[in-house]
């Protein structure tokens, strides 16, 4: 008897999928369709998604109708978000897209390993729920949140172990901006391989 809600994959706890502009790091403004998945357990205190913490909450849902949901849109790049979507096996939801001709996005901590096959890896490692080395190692972008100064050396500390041609990017944490962003501007001109991210889909009221 197969006691696997998630069928190997072909289901998923689906939180909400939808069509927007990436509003963060190195793909900021790029049409995209959003596949948010349920279940968490870093636990961020500031997280604006912990509505997706419980899995219990969403249902499995059938990943072909999500991959026909997604390819009813113009966008090209498709993002995995979470929660922590590498909770998951993966495998079947990004070949199905895959075989669409689709872009694929992840967003994770790195706090466990990963599945399935993606065009671009955006690493957000957090202190609490360190990431893989092997997902430093794949990442395409590191994004880490600034809640105070003293992220900066865990930024650091994450930058020395991500490969060469990977993206750097501070991101102040938006219920504290108003007291981070300008550190934030003065780390990054003092050390210019870093960049500024900021979440431009706040400001234009999209999700």
């Amino acid at each position: 008897m197969n006691n696997d809600p998630f069928k190997g994959g072909r289901k998923l706890p689906l939180v909400e999928d939808f069509y927007t502009i990436q509003g963060e790091g190195f793909h900021t403004g790029k049409p995209a369709y959003f596949i948010r998945l349920g279940g968490c357990d870093v636990g961020c205190r500031w997280c604006d998604a912990k509505i997706t913490w419980n899995p219990k909450a969403y249902p499995p849902t059938d990943v072909d109708r999500i991959v026909e949901r997604a390819c009813s849109f113009p966008a090209q790049a498709i993002v995995i978000t979470g929660g922590e979507p590498s909770l998951y096996p993966l495998d079947y939801l990004t070949g199905a897209l895959k075989e669409r001709g689709l872009e694929i996005f992840l967003e994770t901590s790195g706090a466990h390993p990963l599945s399935g096959r993606f065009d671009w890896i955006c690493l957000s490692p957090k202190k609490q729920h360190p990431p893989r080395e092997e997902i430093l190692a794949q990442a395409g972008e590191l994004k880490v949140i600034v809640e105070t100064e003293d992220d900066f050396e865990w930024a650091e500390r994450n930058a020395a172990r991500t490969n060469g041609a990977c993206r750097l990017y501070l991101q102040p944490e938006w219920s504290r901006f108003d007291s981070v962003i300008a550190p934030t501007v003065e780390y990054v001109k003092a050390h210019p391989k870093w960049n500024i991210s900021i979440q431009t889909h706040k400001y234009m009221r999209i999700p």
